[in-house]
């Protein structure tokens, strides 16, 4: 139906949110909580019988991985946010200076883009009668991001922290449940692999069964690796 608006389009199909949005740092981070504490958790269970030396360096690795997870994000969004406030306010100073020779360049963004040169000489001049409106345009092509929509360092790290420990914290449960054996933990982390797993489909567009058998694969070999090297040296000594 056609009003006074112009046609009606009606969506036929929903794209899924391809940056990932909350979900890929959050399975990828608890992702590699599992893997990296079940490794290590499985190389000192190779070592030792000592269900209290397992235990602590579960916790420790827990411990040490979400605080390096956390800081290590904090420093590279709280950079990253850095560098985009630099340069947007390269782009804010060369506007104020030169709005015409911006507004040519905004107008040739859109040449490019296949608009005809009087119609977007037209929509870079309407555009750049907002500053803020043409900041935003301006920064979001040249730069990819938008002002007003930079990452959180304080965010990035809290939810790095958090995801790194909840799947730290999968093969360590068993232990601090009073479990002895390596052989529970080790079943508990593969469901738990597997089903990390499965979780990426949303973010990759794989067949489900397919990354979940992928990363038990990885988190297996990870772990039967590090508990042969904590076998070897548990035998021989150090």
């Amino acid at each position: 139906m056609t009003g006074a608006a112009g046609p009606e389009l009606p969506s036929h199909h929903n794209h899924r949110d391809v940056t990932g949005g909350w979900l890929r740092p959050a399975v990828f981070g608890a992702m590699d909580g599992l893997v990296s504490n079940f490794a290590l958790i499985a190389g000192v269970a190779g070592g030792t019988a000592n269900t209290r030396v397992i235990a602590l360096a579960g916790v420790a690795g827990l411990a040490a991985g979400a605080f390096s997870m956390a800081g290590g994000e904090y420093v590279s969004v709280a950079s990253q946010r850095e560098l985009a406030q630099a340069e947007i306010a390269v782009e804010r100073r060369e506007m104020a200076l030169h709005p015409e020779e911006e507004e040519a360049e905004l107008a040739a963004l859109y040449e490019r883009r296949g608009v005809d040169p009087e119609l977007a000489a037209e929509v870079a001049r309407q555009i750049s009668r907002n500053p803020e409106q043409a900041l935003e345009v301006h920064t979001l092509n040249e730069l990819g991001v938008k002002p007003d929509d930079l990452p959180s360092p304080v965010t990035a790290a809290s939810s790095s922290f958090l995801s790194f420990a909840v799947g730290a914290v999968i093969p360590l449960a068993p232990y601090l449940a009073g479990v002895t054996s390596l052989w529970v933990s080790a079943a508990l982390s593969m469901v738990a692999l597997f089903g990390a797993g499965a979780l990426v489909a949303r973010v990759t567009a794989r067949n489900w069964w397919f990354t979940g058998l992928r990363q038990l694969l990885v988190g297996g070999i990870a772990a039967a690796l590090t508990w042969g090297l904590g076998s070897l040296i548990g035998a021989n000594g150090l």
